[in-house]
């Protein structure tokens, strides 16, 4: 049928893959809410006064986004491709897991062993610490190992170019975008001078590889609306090839990334404004998709028990993400302006992904939530985000309140910022509190009770 976006479910060693890369996954998002509970407190007025520590926020900080942000994200990856795989598995899909598993506790762990000098650099921000540093080696090769594996263990297209054969596009498309990433980071690691020091090192080794790695992540989340919609009960109006054809002008932003490593050194202005240009106008590349996906959300239509949580994950998706692609149109400034947008487009994604979660659950044997936690659990954890990020953005537009800044450090002088910054805490409890709620209907679904099937 042109219409019906879903992949068949994964069988023998891939469905058991799939389950143990969902399973990191949330227990990832699991440990970072350990975290994220004191970063909130520690930037809300009348609260952060009870951190002593402002360096805990850094150190936080850093964990945080490497756990519910890096390796969440990787791992939803991984539970994608190996979804999408051939039947069977080989050592090298276990290696793969293995070391990011292994890599992520170590990550997890290494704020309670020494000091942890924490760098807040872009994307990949890191603990000058050697345990810490470890970790993330472990996780890098890891994932490179699962990129290339996955690459080669994809399933051949149907020349019917039907919705299926459009998903697999899209997320060989995802594969092929991480795999120039990597590239990415290993000729920053080559060309960035060992002479710098500190956080300017890691912003430049990071820089490109994390802009690439930005259009995998929203090329999984297109499959995932789209995926998301047709199992909602929406009706997507889009047939195959022209799918494939979408699918296509996504991912063609990434094919200039190598260009502008060719183009100017690797730390200079030129290279740096490159890729800021290249995610925020090659961004756009993804509208087509998501205006169809918003279309057959329009279409309206009855939704069961079971397809309720995915409606609501999808509609928070949109919502999110949306907000934070205009947002990142809005930047003037290095202000808490730039987290309100990434923070937009981070949870637009993080929310696809966990409606994927609750959409997976019977496809790997378990039973599909479909409680009233797992139905409210989307509306509050993207509302939460939502009232979060529009404090940051209300705060950075009306003031100059610096982003990655914490306690009196935040320089709150009048009534409209500390109400902006006050509404940021507010909103952020709330989202951990949905956060939280998701974290118990996976628990309850991956281990407290029985496989159904």
């Amino acid at each position: 049928m042109p219409y019906q976006f879903e992949l068949p479910p994964p069988a023998g060693g891939r469905r058991q893959l799939a389950d143990a890369w969902l399973k990191l996954g949330v227990l990832a998002l699991l440990a970072s809410g350990a975290f994220s509970i004191l970063l909130v407190l520690s930037r809300t007025p009348a609260l952060y006064d009870w951190i002593p520590w402002v360096d805990f926020f850094h150190t936080a900080l850093v964990v945080h986004v490497d756990l519910s942000v890096v390796i969440w994200f990787l791992a939803f990856a991984g539970v994608l491709w190996s979804v999408n795989g051939r039947p069977g598995s080989h050592g090298w899909d276990w290696l793969a897991f293995g070391l990011t598993a292994l890599g992520t506790l170590v990550i997890a762990l290494s704020p309670f062993f020494g000091a942890g000098d924490p760098l807040m650099n872009n994307y990949i921000p890191v603990l000058r610490q050697p345990l810490f540093l470890a970790g993330g080696g472990l996780v890098a090769l890891g994932f490179s190992v699962l990129v290339a594996r996955s690459l080669m263990t994809r399933i051949p297209l149907n020349h019917a170019w039907n919705a299926v054969d459009a998903l697999r596009v899209g997320l060989l498309y995802s594969k092929i975008a991480a795999l120039i990433a990597l590239g990415a980071f290993v000729a920053s690691f080559l060309l960035v001078p060992h002479r710098l020091q500190g956080a300017s090192y890691y912003e430049f080794l990071f820089w490109g590889g994390g802009h690439v790695l930005q259009f995998t992540h929203s090329l999984l989340l297109l499959v995932s609306w789209l995926w998301l919609a047709h199992a909602a009960g929406y009706r997507v109006p889009l047939r195959g090839h022209t799918g494939v054809l979408l699918f296509s002008l996504a991912f063609s932003p990434v094919l200039m990334a190598p260009m502008i490593y060719f183009l100017d050194p690797v730390v200079s202005a030129a290279h740096h404004q490159g890729f800021t240009g290249l995610m925020r106008f090659g961004g756009l590349a993804l509208l087509p998709l998501g205006l169809v996906v918003l279309g057959a959300v329009f279409s309206g239509g009855h939704a069961d028990a079971q397809q309720r949580p995915l409606r609501a994950a999808l509609l928070s998706s949109l919502l999110l993400f949306t907000a934070g692609g205009v947002l990142g149109f809005l930047i003037r400034g290095a202000n808490v302006v730039i987290p309100a947008h990434y923070h937009g487009s981070i949870v637009g994604v993080t929310l696809a992904f966990m409606g994927m979660a609750y959409l997976l659950l019977p496809r790997l044997g378990y039973a599909a939530p479909a409680d009233r936690l797992a139905r409210w659990q989307p509306w509050v954890y993207g509302l939460g985000q939502l009232t979060h990020i529009l404090g940051l953005a209300i705060s950075g537009g009306y003031g100059n309140i610096q982003r990655k800044t914490a306690g009196s450090a935040q320089g709150l002088h009048n009534l409209p910022e500390i109400l902006g910054m006050g509404m940021m805490g507010l909103g952020g409890l709330i989202a951990i509190t949905g956060g939280l709620m998701f974290v118990i209907v996976m628990v309850r679904a991956l281990w407290v009770h029985p496989r159904s099937a």
